[in-house]
């Protein structure tokens, strides 16, 4: 039995330092509706989130087709880069990617990102086995999951990514057997 999981980065928010509560911009609202207008017809069962506010939005119009809320996740949250803003984001989040088990003072090295949300993942998969299931999520978070399964998404494909993007990851019980990329943001612009 097939399990589906429809990982979405968030669409474009409006800068805050307030993690939890950075909204959508505009362009991140109408990018919202698209991802709803893509996902409407997937036959899904249980909506999924982080906690901040963007990841919400971006896959809160799902709610009125399903017919059920979204169900809250604290390990899909963003990886955390820094206790305080950094000077340098690119040289910053290049290094956490360079090595595994660095971290900046009170943040997150990936391989504790990636036991949070691989720990997320396995209860999902135990408890709704069978079902399509939409994670809005972000983008660090989203890619260090897909690396566990296969190394080949690493900090040039996290660097790649759209916002929002959409992968469709399939599970046999715990085994990843396929990623499939379904957002292609240039095919709405055209």
């Amino acid at each position: 039995m097939v399990t589906n999981l429809y990982f979405v980065r968030h669409a474009h928010s409006t800068y805050s330092p307030d993690e939890y509560n950075r909204p959508l911009s505009e362009r991140g609202k109408i990018d919202a509706l698209k991802v709803t207008n893509l996902l409407k017809h997937k036959n899904i069962h249980i909506l999924i989130s982080s906690p901040y506010k963007r990841a919400i939005q971006t896959i809160e119009g799902l709610t009125d087709w399903i017919g059920d809320e979204i169900i809250i996740e604290e390990d899909f949250r963003e990886r955390r880069l820094s206790r305080n803003p950094v000077d340098d984001f690119e040289f910053a989040i290049t290094k956490v990617w360079e090595d595994d088990a660095f971290s900046w003072e009170g943040g997150e090295s990936n391989m504790v990102a990636q036991q949070r949300g691989i720990r997320a993942v396995e209860k999902i998969l135990e408890r709704y086995e069978g079902k399509n299931i939409v994670i809005g999520t972000h983008g660090n978070i989203m890619v260090l999951i897909m690396k566990y399964f296969d190394q080949r998404f690493d900090f040039t494909f996290w660097n790649q990514l759209d916002m929002p993007d959409i992968y469709k990851l399939s599970f046999d019980k715990h085994k990843l057997i396929e990623v499939k990329r379904i957002w292609n943001r240039d095919s709405f612009y055209k």
